[in-house]
């Protein structure tokens, strides 16, 4: 379970925001400069909150009140960004290896292939990023970020800077890691539709504060 109690104040905007998640992926919506990035850049420990807990599973990341405060590479969360952030001079599979290392965990065989079959990315282990196209891109940032064992994904907008025929053709995946991957995710976006085909549940966020928690019939234009 995840659990967000937090404030944060960011020049003239401020974040108050609470809620707690079971779902395998939780989405968190909202217009661009809603809050949603600050938020889960305070999950992953990159942004340390004025005030308030986070939690995952009972295991406290975050307590302003007793100064708890764990760093970013010892909280055992994956993080996608929106531009993949691949290593162009390393090919696909150093790309891939290159989380596993910086976590300094042990190279696992069976591991990698559950992940490069997930994503189908098997053909492209000995491409650059450079020769990959968006798509290809974003999965094999989601297979270096697998590989690394976390408890939770973070996703921000990974889909925001590819065009819809891309969009097409990585959503399968997303739902297959979903359905067949044990990792609860959140997911920002500010797209319903691709939140209605993904999200468990749904956290909507309005200038840094939640206004909707629920299922994704919250998201605006469901029936």
């Amino acid at each position: 379970m995840l659990r967000v109690d937090v404030a944060k104040q960011l020049g003239e905007f401020s974040i108050e925001a609470s809620f707690t998640s079971e779902g395998r992926v939780t989405g968190l919506f909202g217009a661009s400069g809603a809050g949603k990035t600050s938020l889960i850049s305070m999950i992953a420990g990159l942004l340390r909150p004025d005030r308030g807990i986070i939690a995952i599973d009972g295991e406290v990341l975050d307590d302003t009140e007793k100064r708890v405060h764990v760093p970013p590479h010892r909280r055992r969360i994956g993080y996608v960004f929106q531009d993949a952030r691949l290593f162009p001079h390393l090919d696909v599979r150093q790309n891939l290896d290159y989380g596993r290392r910086m976590n300094r965990l042990a190279d696992n065989a069976a591991a990698r292939a559950r992940v490069t079959d997930l994503l189908d990315i098997g053909g492209l282990l000995d491409r650059r990023p450079g020769k990959l196209s968006g798509g290809e891109r974003q999965r094999v940032a989601l297979g270096r970020a697998l590989l690394t064992q976390p408890r939770l994904l973070l996703m921000d907008e990974p889909l925001g800077s590819l065009d819809e025929e891309r969009k097409v053709e990585i959503l399968p995946y997303l739902v297959r890691l979903r359905d067949e991957a044990a990792i609860p995710m959140v997911y920002v976006s500010h797209d319903a539709a691709e939140l209605r085909q993904l999200a468990t549940q749904i956290v909507i966020i309005r200038r840094g504060r939640v206004t909707a928690l629920g299922g994704v019939t919250v998201l605006p234009g469901a029936s």
